[in-house]
């Protein structure tokens, strides 16, 4: 009996080439399968393409609430991958398909891997009509649809080259992520803040946006003086806000550092002074604001061509990280992908290639730091690296490089190998990609807003909420 199986080894010629099987070629009982891994953006092109927005398929708020507990896939979907079967490989090419029933046995949810094969029942010499039972199996081994099908099989060879497909990616329009966000926060109240040395106009805006948005009680630690001369030209008034007055910017560092060590605030935002300024009191060994882990940055960053929020780190604070470093910083952006809700990210360990090289360190560290996290060294999160950026965010690219993970394509956390690297791609997608921004300090007692003098309003907004969000996850006993 010939069979049309599909293994790993074959893929690569799956991916080039597409053939028939003629009528003359089928017996009884030969089959074709192929696995398929389905994803959130499988289930949204389905219902982009067919017009099927059930919230019970694509909101996962509604769908908890139903009987089936989560978002299942539109049932019509695992009949596309039967026909998908039926016409590239199982008779394949110049197939006629002339009916087809289905019955839906069990759900199928995002995640689920499912075995989709299709078996030839009969065959009718005459009118070359071919029946084929056609199956779903996922990767329990159950069996959630079933059907037949009948077709007119092909009477003449067909090879050739597969078609190129466009790579499709999904947007969302109408944006609204920082009005969400700040709806997110607001109930919780205001966090004191000091913000530190916000000694120009845009600085001292940035405090009475996120003052008036009920995300910071700020307290402005700064030369009072260069302060009110500021507000005077910007036509902003300080009534209502403290000021805590110190002659220079280095002063207002230690100053806000001594202050958040007290308790008497809860963060810091940076202000006009730079960064490097900022962080000497933080990191200082006397200051007491250091943990027992390492310092790092986390840009949470949501762009249109990318279905979720994701996370870039480190690209502020770690020049050149060692292993230990990479762990630390791989355990902060895990605390803040659970502090804005995702309850097991998918952290993608970047590098250039997606294979172990020797001669390529990060890829070394990218391979060791998954062998800590099954190790319960690194917890409450998804590793997989070395992975390329486009593998850890394109589906169509992991697949095409036959990346069978979890973490591929899907990635909620992409951990970059330098300082550099990351800082060129966060402003890359800010800039170019036109990405919303907010990016937060972790490892520290208090979470750090460190904004850039280039950072638009809502970067700044953005922060703050993030911030203030952090905060309240972190003083929440788990």
């Amino acid at each position: 009996m010939a069979t049309n199986d599909v293994n790993p080894a074959s893929i690569g010629d799956e991916l080039r080439t597409v053939r028939n099987r003629t009528f003359d070629e089928i017996a009884v009982g030969d089959t074709a399968s192929i696995e398929r891994t389905l994803s959130t953006e499988d289930l949204q092109l389905f219902a982009v393409l067919s017009g099927d927005v059930n919230p019970q398929h694509l909101d996962a708020q509604f769908a908890a609430s139903t009987r089936f507990h989560g978002v299942i896939a539109h049932g019509m979907l695992g009949g596309a991958l039967i026909s998908a079967m039926i016409g590239t490989r199982l008779p394949g090419p110049g197939t006629v398909y002339l009916g087809q029933t289905l019955k839906f046995l069990r759900p199928v949810r995002v995640g689920d891997t499912l075995t989709i094969r299709v078996t030839v029942s009969s065959r009718d010499e005459a009118t070359k009509r071919v029946h084929l039972d056609c199956a779903c199996i996922n990767h329990d081994g159950v069996t959630v649809i079933t059907g037949d099908a009948e077709v007119i099989a092909p009477t003449e060879r067909i090879e050739r080259p597969r078609g190129t497909l466009p790579e499709v990616r999904l947007t969302t329009s109408g944006g609204g992520g920082l009005e969400r966000l700040l709806d997110h926060v607001r109930p919780l109240g205001p966090i004191r803040a000091a913000v530190v040395h916000p000694c120009d106009a845009l600085s001292l805006a940035a405090v009475f946006d996120a003052k008036s948005a009920g995300l910071i009680d700020p307290v402005i630690v700064a030369p009072r003086a260069r302060i009110e001369s500021v507000a005077r030209a910007a036509g902003l008034d300080l009534a209502g806000i403290e000021i805590d007055d110190v002659p220079h910017s280095h002063a207002a560092a230690a100053r806000a550092v001594d202050l958040a060590r007290r308790g008497e605030v809860h963060a810091l935002v940076k202000g006009s002074l730079h960064t490097d300024e900022l962080m000497a009191p933080v990191i200082s060994s006397s200051s007491g604001l250091r943990t027992e882990r390492r310092i790092s940055h986390c840009f949470l960053m949501q762009t249109s061509s990318y279905p979720r929020p994701f996370i870039i780190t480190d690209a502020a604070i770690n020049i050149a990280p060692t292993l230990d470093q990479k762990a630390d910083i791989v355990r902060n952006a895990i605390d803040l992908a659970h502090a804005i809700g995702v309850a097991e990210p998918r952290v993608a360990i970047l590098a250039a290639v997606e294979t172990v090289n020797p001669h390529m360190p990060a890829t070394l560290d990218a391979a060791a730091l998954c062998k800590m996290a099954d190790r319960g060294q690194i917890k409450g999160a998804l590793l997989d690296g070395p992975l390329a950026f486009d593998n850890a965010v394109s589906v169509a690219a992991a697949r095409v490089k036959g990346i069978v993970s979890e973490v591929a394509g899907r990635a909620d956390v992409l951990v970059v190998p330098d300082l550099e690297s990351g800082n060129l791609l966060a402003k890359q997608l800010e800039f170019l990609g036109n990405a919303a921004t907010a990016g937060i300090v972790l490892g520290a007692r208090v979470p750090i807003v460190l904004t850039s003098r280039a950072d638009a309003r809502d970067t700044r907004i953005g922060s703050c909420a993030i911030a203030r969000l952090f905060a309240h996850y972190a003083a929440t006993p788990r």
